[in-house]
């Protein structure tokens, strides 16, 4: 890195709180490197209260652009100059790109799932998946597996500050797309455990697993899942949550969130960069096997 930095160098950064065990930073400066890029990809602890701040700072400095994660997806947008179609459908951000001090929010999430799935030669298209969560990450995922032609979706959250949100998101797909989306409470696990039974996949689409609520999970225990399940968890550290180890004790194939984290990522280097990230080698750094 330090054979890399110039004073012509730009920055880039990832905003989220807690992110301290991200991998985004290792990907995007390895790619950067692999490529011959003048970029430097950061990681800042930037909660909702510092949001602001940091978007200031961000345009202040000129910085390239920056990623966001939890908990400021859904709320960053209110800095922003302009937001793409799928981010503004979506109601969420996690790319911003800065192009002569006009902000622009994108979304990447959802082509990164299902990019991920794909890679993974799992093919959800024209069949029914039941995931979890109504954040912006899940938001995404559940908007583009609608438009890509998931047939039926079982959409399941708390009743909490999400709940409105995922009540809009299912009136979205319904109203613009062909998948037909249908909103639980999560109480209801023996619902749950219904339509998790009528799926080809299931998916943990929150930040249950991941510290700290490392060890957790929405599923109560193995009766809710079976061998020909696809189970997937977007998140990435641990590799192996809660949920996924339960799977794979039933025989489920299952999927964690790197590959999510590594082609979502792959579409805001090029939204910055201009150019493909070298995805086959960046497997290899991040030691993503399926």
């Amino acid at each position: 890195m330090a054979e890399r930095i110039t004073g012509h160098t730009e920055l880039i950064g990832l905003m989220a709180y807690p992110i301290r065990h991200s991998s985004s930073p290792a990907m995007h400066n390895e790619a950067f490197a692999k490529l011959g890029l003048d970029y430097a990809y950061l990681a800042f602890e930037v909660d909702n209260d510092s949001l602001e701040d940091a978007i200031k700072g961000l345009r202040a400095l000129k910085m390239k652009g920056s990623n966001v994660s939890m908990p400021n997806k859904t709320v960053v947008h209110k800095y922003l100059d302009k937001l793409s179609p799928a981010a503004e459908l979506c109601g969420a951000v996690n790319t911003i790109v800065n192009e002569d001090g006009v902000l622009t929010g994108h979304i990447t999430d959802g082509i990164g799932y299902m990019q991920a799935l794909k890679d993974n030669d799992i093919d959800v298209i024209g069949k029914k998946m039941t995931i979890v969560g109504a954040g912006g990450a899940a938001t995404a995922i559940e908007i583009q597996a609608a438009l890509d032609g998931v047939k039926e979706m079982s959409i399941f959250n708390a009743k909490d500050k999400f709940w409105a949100n995922a009540e809009e998101t299912v009136k979205k797909i319904n109203e613009r797309t062909d998948c037909k989306a249908v909103l639980y409470d999560l109480a209801d696990l023996d619902k749950l455990k219904e339509e998790i039974a009528d799926s080809f996949l299931f998916t943990n689409a929150t930040g249950m697993g991941m510290k700290p609520l490392e060890g957790q999970t929405y599923v109560p225990d193995k009766s809710f899942l079976r061998p020909e399940l696809i189970v997937v968890d977007v998140v990435y550290f641990p590799r192996e949550t809660a949920l996924l180890k339960m799977a794979k004790e039933v025989g489920c194939k299952t999927m964690n969130g790197l590959g999510m984290m590594l082609f979502q990522g792959s579409a805001a280097f090029e939204l910055w960069t201009g150019q493909p990230m070298p995805i086959e080698y960046m497997k290899d750094i991040l030691d993503i096997k399926y």
